[in-house]
């Protein structure tokens, strides 16, 4: 009877590489886009209105891309996940306090509850 309680169902290989590699896919477009030499895009919008100049763009987009490159390798995974973690995290503090747009960071939000369930899964 209570060896049934500590017995763990296998993690499926084949789902987890697809699940990473949709989260690398997704953060390395992401994180390229903030490279675009268009003044007038969204994203260099966005980074004048937080008034950290665009340097806070590039680094992000590098951040964004590392991580991304990061959570596809399996041992480097779990420090792919923290760090794109920590991104959205961040980008919903900007969001909220910096821009004042806290209906903005519902995406955002979204995706930090799906990394944190993610990486919830991969543990056991």
């Amino acid at each position: 009877m209570f060896e049934q309680a500590n017995l763990r169902e296998p993690r499926n290989v084949l789902g987890d590489w697809v699940l990473r590699g949709a989260i690398a896919v997704v953060f390395v477009i992401f994180g390229a886009e903030k490279f675009s030499s268009d003044p007038g895009s969204s994203w260099a919008k966005l980074f004048e209105q937080i008034g950290a100049g665009q340097w806070f763009r590039y680094f992000t987009g590098v951040v964004e891309i590392l991580g991304g490159v990061l959570a596809l390798i399996p041992w480097t995974a779990t420090a792919g996940l923290a760090l794109l973690a920590c991104t959205m995290a961040g980008a919903i503090v900007i969001l909220v306090f910096v821009i004042g747009r806290p209906a903005d960071c519902i995406f955002a939000a979204g995706i930090l509850i799906a990394l944190i369930a993610f990486w919830r899964s991969r543990r056991s």
